[in-house]
């Protein structure tokens, strides 16, 4: 009786013992299915992951945008007095409060032209004793026979005309002393006129003379402007 009570309990053990060693074989097989299962789902998982974080971090750039309006590019509407970059020597030029203002904002360290030299050569040798607008008055007659169709069409053609402007001898004209005032003037007054930057109180006139003589001509009177009557 003994002995069958101690094959009994061996037995039993044993079968124990083969439980807990299937139950850790079976454990073991579970943990290595899992970790296997793991592995092949892991690179999905972590892609998703970056994924949802790309997505996250857009919307985050997205939201802080609208919420810093700095950090976006806006587009500012142009105000009312926008002036254009190449308007603004005009705009300040004809915003002179005179025109002894006007002569004195030119720029005479830029170079003059063939035809910028004759029309500032006709102010100086016809007006230069007179007053900026007398000085004005003459450069206008000048442009305004270059754009006639009864005279010729550029500034030099107007001044070497024949019989046209007595300072005019063999073609040419005398030597000018660029040195003085006067020429400084007169070239400032051509540049004026040239860009119809202030308007002559003899606009439109198409021939002067002096005071001093009565030449009889049967032409309207325009304006006198110092010792110049202007017609057209």
């Amino acid at each position: 009786m003994s002995r069958i009570l101690k094959f009994a309990s061996a037995v039993a053990i044993t079968a124990s013992t083969i439980s807990v060693l299937m139950t850790e074989d079976v454990g073991l097989a579970y943990d290595q299915i899992v970790d296997s299962v793991q592995e092949q789902q892991a690179p999905e998982t972590e892609a998703t992951v970056d994924d949802n974080a790309d997505i996250m971090a857009q919307q985050s750039r997205t939201e802080d945008n609208e919420a810093d309006p700095a950090s976006t590019e806006i587009v500012q509407p142009l105000p009312e007095d926008y002036v254009p970059a190449d308007q603004i020597t005009e705009a300040v030029l004809t915003d002179a409060a005179s025109l002894g203002e006007l002569v004195a904002m030119q720029d005479l360290n830029a170079p003059l032209n063939e035809q910028m030299r004759c029309l500032a050569g006709a102010v100086y040798f016809e007006s230069k004793g007179e007053s900026l607008e007398g000085q004005l008055a003459v450069a206008r007659v000048v442009m305004a026979r270059a754009a006639s169709s009864r005279f010729p069409n550029s500034y030099c053609g107007v001044v070497y005309q024949r019989k046209q402007f007595s300072f005019v001898r063999g073609g040419s004209m005398p030597r000018i002393r660029t040195g003085s005032d006067a020429w400084a003037n007169a070239r400032a007054i051509a540049m004026i006129a040239d860009s119809n930057a202030w308007e002559s109180g003899a606009e439109g006139a198409l021939f002067f003379h002096a005071r001093y003589v009565n030449p009889r001509w049967r032409l309207r009177r325009v304006a006198q402007i110092d010792n110049h009557i202007f017609y057209r």
